[in-house]
């Protein structure tokens, strides 16, 4: 009986020897195998998404060529520029120095972000620019616009692109070419009368010709 209790005895001081006489078990992990702990994630903004634009004062265009107007705006850090006719026509300012700036969708002086868009009203150079820019006419709650002394282009865009449209002239028979130059001077269906996809006919002068 001894002899056994003496054998365990040893056997039990071996396996605390191999253990590093530890307790605790140890770490199971492979480091080889396993990934480290993730590390928080940082509160600190990205640089893109710190990266605000810059501002700028707005200059006063009002009077310059719209080139020039553009040119001094780019020159400032505002890229985003647009523009249109400020006698509601549609005109498109297919050669900019041939256009002059009225009116300017920011106030000069404001200061704000460089990439603000900026809209210039315009006219050309031998024409006056008006009080206040002129509308396009728009068809809204599904009723026939106005379109008397709208330009024949304005009026084809206030209406839905599927629209059938006849367009002739008042004062002859010559085909109405650049819309733009021509101004209404009667339509059918008349102001106000509901739309519900019926061909629209309008007659039309050029706009230095009075309507019959």
């Amino acid at each position: 009986m001894k002899t056994r209790i003496g054998i365990a005895a040893l056997a039990c001081a071996a396996a605390l020897t191999l253990a590093g006489c530890n307790p605790e078990p140890a770490d199971s992990r492979n480091p080889a195998t396993e990934a480290p702990p993730k590390e928080p994630a940082s509160a600190t903004p990205s640089a893109t998404e710190s990266q605000e634009a810059e501002p700028a004062a707005v200059p006063d265009f009002v009077g310059m060529g719209l080139q020039s107007a553009q040119d001094t705006a780019q020159a400032q850090g505002f890229y985003s520029l647009e523009s249109h006719d400020s006698t509601g026509r549609a005109r498109l300012q297919a050669l900019d120095r041939n256009w002059k700036v009225c009116s300017q969708s920011v106030k000069a002086g404001r200061t704000v972000p460089v990439d603000t868009t900026l809209d210039f009203g315009t006219v050309k150079l031998e024409e006056e620019c008006p009080a206040a820019d002129e509308k396009e006419p728009e068809a809204t709650g599904g009723k026939m616009p106005d379109l008397g002394g709208k330009s024949v282009k304005a009026a084809r865009t206030a209406l839905d692109p599927g629209t059938s449209i006849t367009v002739t002239d008042a004062n002859g028979d010559r085909m109405v070419l650049m819309e733009s130059n021509w101004q209404v001077c009667t339509q059918d269906p008349s102001p106000g009368k509901a739309l519900t996809g019926q061909p629209v006919e309008l007659t039309a002068v050029k706009y230095e010709e009075s309507c019959p």
